[in-house]
This record gives C-alpha cells, sequence and structure tokens, in this order.
C-alpha cells in the first residue's frame, strides 16, 4: 500500500466538551428526577431507565465504532490485493 491513512484523534478541547456536557446533561437529569413531586418508586424507576439509557448508547456506539473500524481494516486488505495483482501485471507480457 502505498498510502497510510493518517489515524484520526480527537482534540483536547473537543474531549473536554464532551466530557462535560456528558457531566452537565446527567446531573440535570438526575436534579430534574429528584426534585419530581412524586412517589420514590417512581423517580427511582425513573433513575434506573436513564442509566439503562446512558450503557445503551455508550454500547451502541462502541458497537458503530468497532464495525467501522472493522470495515477499514477490510478494505485495507482489499486495496493491498489490487495494488498487488497491478504490480505483477505487465501489458506487454507475451502469452
Amino acid at each position: 500500500m502505498s498510502d497510510t491513512p493518517v489515524k484520526q484523534q480527537s482534540t483536547a478541547a473537543f474531549y473536554g466538551q464532551s466530557v462535560a456536557s456528558f457531566a452537565i446533561a446527567m446531573a440535570a437529569t438526575s436534579i430534574g428526577i429528584y426534585q419530581l413531586r412524586t412517589d420514590a418508586w417512581v423517580r427511582a424507576f425513573l433513575a434506573i431507565a436513564v442509566l439503562y439509557l446512558v450503557t445503551s448508547a455508550f454500547t451502541l456506539a462502541k458497537v458503530i465504532r468497532d464495525r467501522q473500524e472493522a470495515g477499514q481494516i477490510v478494505s485495507r486488505v482489499d486495496q493491498a490485493r489490487l495494488e498487488k495483482l497491478l504490480a505483477e501485471y505487465d501489458p506487454f507480457e507475451k502469452v
């Protein structure tokens, strides 16, 4: 392979913004559930539902990332095979 793709990295600012955004969203949701004027079991149910939603979102993001990385590896292998075939092919070779 002639070109090696550059691995994309997130900047520190983007990482920090993502962590802060997640923390603020979780805090706001937790405060909102705590301040509800309802029975404790309803608040507990909503809190567990939020935690389940968060873990599901992390799992989905990981699965999507893993599938994308696997697709990149397969396409790189296919590209290497094609380059090898093209390098070995001589159009002026006598049969």
